[in-house]
């Protein structure tokens, strides 16, 4: 039997996709795990996709709930005299250059 051969009878050909990456040994719920198995396998993807794409869409929703609090402390101050005039500079601009052209 050729090394090439062995490999696929042993593993066939899933930890040769994965290769790039680092791999890692992880405890999860069977229930969890279940789940992974059954995604994987009607998506005709490996176990290694279906987590990888979880874990990338959890850290997307972290960096958005930062981003959003970020947001949230920035807004939380009152509103100073210069921001409040400058608004209003804004909106008086608004009014002006855009509603003044609109049919009532």
């Amino acid at each position: 039997m050729t090394n090439a051969a062995f490999r696929q009878e042993v593993d066939n050909g899933n930890t040769l996709i994965h290769t790039n990456g680092m791999k890692i040994a992880i405890s999860i719920p069977d229930s969890v795990f279940r789940d992974v198995k059954r995604i994987a396998e009607e998506q005709k993807r490996s176990r290694s996709e279906v987590i990888v794409e979880a874990v990338k869409v959890y850290l997307e929703k972290l960096e958005s709930l930062r981003i959003l609090q970020a947001l949230d402390e920035a807004y939380a101050a009152p509103e100073t005299g210069e921001e409040r005039d400058a608004r209003g500079a804004a909106l008086d601009s608004y009014m002006h250059t855009v509603l003044e052209k609109e049919e009532w």
